[in-house]
């Protein structure tokens, strides 16, 4: 779960690199709450809790993109199911032309599986 992420030392490790700009997107737990500061100096987790708080849960979610997250883990199990766990070329560029190849290749098997839709009208009774 995501929420095992919200801490401290997650938010300290983000802000290590320096940029101030980094949006973090961890749900904090439903239990958490707003830090001693968060009045006068707010932490990014303090403005996140409010948003939330404010808004919802699921209105947090669309805003961020978070259920992309769950597309992407799902397109990166199916991946490593079907190509394979780690990349075998040793250089970056190998590395890089192998990941893009295995894209390749499981873009054509998922539009080979995929069905042709087609919405009919309601017919007349």
């Amino acid at each position: 779960m995501d929420g095992a992420y919200d801490g401290a030392p997650t938010y300290a490790a983000v802000a290590s690199h320096g940029e101030a700009d980094i949006e973090v997107v961890i749900p904090p737990p439903v239990t958490a709450v707003l830090s001693a500061d968060a009045e006068c100096n707010p932490t990014q987790r303090d403005k996140l809790i409010a948003v939330i708080a404010e808004r919802g849960r699921l209105a947090w979610q669309a805003e961020t993109g978070y259920g992309q997250r769950a597309l992407v883990e799902t397109a990166m199990g199916r991946y490593k199911g079907i190509i394979g766990p780690k990349l075998r070329a040793r250089s970056a560029g190998g590395q890089r032309a192998e990941a893009i190849a295995g894209v390749a290749v499981l873009n054509r098997m998922l539009s080979a599986g995929r069905p042709n839709s087609v919405r009919k009208s309601a017919m007349a009774s």
